[in-house]
């Protein structure tokens, strides 16, 4: 059947994140050095982040919080003012930074602007989000922007229904099988898997077994190529 929607995710997909998350918990481990084990405070924090989704949601605030209530922990509540002030600035930065597309971005949605509907769903907090949409300049390639708190089958379902897009006919399009490509495919879309060099504990899954409507491309470049064949 031919692909009439396309779905995209944001970080990691479309422009760098992970990188800038993994930078910041590199400081944050040496900021904490002297309170443990660089693989113990990671596994710590990496246990204090999935806790607090359900609370902070996922992005930067959540994940500064999440850094300053390990930090409280690790020094039993003696962590040092000028500590919470560096994380505090580190988190700021993270809410920050410049946005520039990954390689072949702008290009591959320029070359489906207007061949199908473009749709961009990414989670996270909607205020950040936003500013890094903005910033990006992707902005106009879409018809369509969904900003969730949780990416599963459901909300795959009710993005597609809303925009009167059958989900046999739409593709998702992103760097987490978890959250772009399993509960894409779930939903009954198909799901193509970019992978990103880095992966966030939170996001690491194992790809689908004998999945007819799953993709692996190595780069965003190839997704038009794909959509031939798929015509």
């Amino acid at each position: 059947m031919t692909i009439t929607a396309i779905g995209f995710d944001a970080d990691d997909t479309l422009w760098h994140n992970e990188s800038m998350f993994h930078m910041t918990q590199q400081e944050f481990l040496d900021l904490l050095k002297d309170h443990g084990d660089p693989a113990e405070m990671t596994a710590r924090l990496n246990a204090v982040e999935r806790r607090n989704h359900k609370l902070y949601g996922y992005g930067a605030k959540g994940f500064t919080l999440s850094m300053i209530e390990t930090a409280l922990d690790l020094t039993h509540g003696e962590v040092p003012g000028a500590t919470l002030e560096r994380l505090l600035a580190l988190g700021r930065a993270l809410l920050e930074y410049p946005i520039e597309p990954l390689d072949g971005v702008t290009e591959t949605l320029a070359a489906l602007k207007g061949q199908h509907r473009l749709l961009l769903i990414t989670k996270g907090d909607l205020l950040n989000q936003e500013q890094k949409l903005a910033r990006s300049g992707l902005g106009d390639y879409f018809d369509a922007i969904e900003i969730v708190s949780e990416k599963d089958a459901v909300t795959y379902r009710r993005i597609f229904a809303r925009h009167a897009l059958p989900t046999e006919s739409a593709v998702m399009i992103g760097n987490s099988l978890k959250s772009d490509v399993l509960p894409a495919l779930e939903a009954g879309l198909w799901g193509i898997h970019i992978p990103y060099p880095l992966t966030a504990a939170h996001e690491v899954a194992e790809p689908p077994q004998d999945a007819s409507r799953y993709a692996k491309l190595e780069t965003i470049a190839e997704v038009p190529l794909w959509l031939q064949r798929h015509a």
